[in-house]
């Protein structure tokens, strides 16, 4: 038992070092190393319209709880209404988001990026309205209030970086929240969000890249 537990604690700082570097490629919109979840709720982007925005959400399922697997479900039309009542009130909704970070840093990817996810609903971002025909959707698993985890940080910033590299027209410059381009009507990322903290680890990985 003792073996196991330091064998257990030794790949955990083996993640925690990897992490620190981490690193994704795009190719044909696809994200590596991501998993690889397949939502249907997604459509084409219209022609000729260039991709230079990132639009960063938070959710958790049911609110305010992580690591339930709802999410996941939800973005792909199959939330359990039975597991809890606020449920009942998003059975019918389709949505979805390019791209899941959940608390431990893991990312999901769900629509290919040069699609059109469901994620930023009425929008507008400097006069261009319908943010979904030309921005990448992020959910950052929490709420508008809870702290996000550092993992998470890494993953969004490492997530950036690639962007960057895939898209000509997405800067550091055009990360913006939900609430940013749907003012009145989403206040995520929310208070707990640290645009700062997003900042610096993009700037650290950068060295390493």
């Amino acid at each position: 038992m003792r073996a196991a537990l330091c064998w257990r604690m030794l790949m955990g700082h083996w993640t925690q070092v990897i992490n620190l570097f981490m690193r994704f490629y795009i190719s044909n919109g696809t994200i590596t190393p991501a998993e690889q979840v397949v939502s249907p709720n997604f459509g084409d982007r219209p022609k000729g319209v260039p991709i230079d925005l990132v639009v960063v959400h938070s959710i958790s399922l049911p609110p305010g709880e992580y690591g339930t697997g709802a999410v996941q479900r939800f973005f792909c039309n199959q939330p359990q209404v039975s597991e809890h009542p606020y449920f009942e009130e998003i059975a019918g909704l389709k949505v979805s988001a390019h791209v899941l970070i959940e608390r431990s840093g893991k990312v999901t990817q769900f629509v290919n990026l040069d699609r059109r996810a469901w994620h930023a609903g009425r929008s507008c971002f400097e006069g261009r309205e319908e943010c979904n025909d030309f921005s990448i959707g992020i959910e950052l698993e929490g709420t508008d209030y809870d702290v996000f985890e550092a993992a998470q940080y890494t993953a969004l910033a490492a997530l950036v970086i690639a962007l960057e590299s895939y898209y000509e027209g997405v800067t550091t410059e055009r990360i913006v929240g939900h609430s940013d381009i749907a003012p009145g009507r989403k206040t995520d990322p929310g208070e707990g969000f640290d645009w700062q903290k997003l900042g610096c680890e993009i700037a650290r990985l950068r060295e390493f890249s």
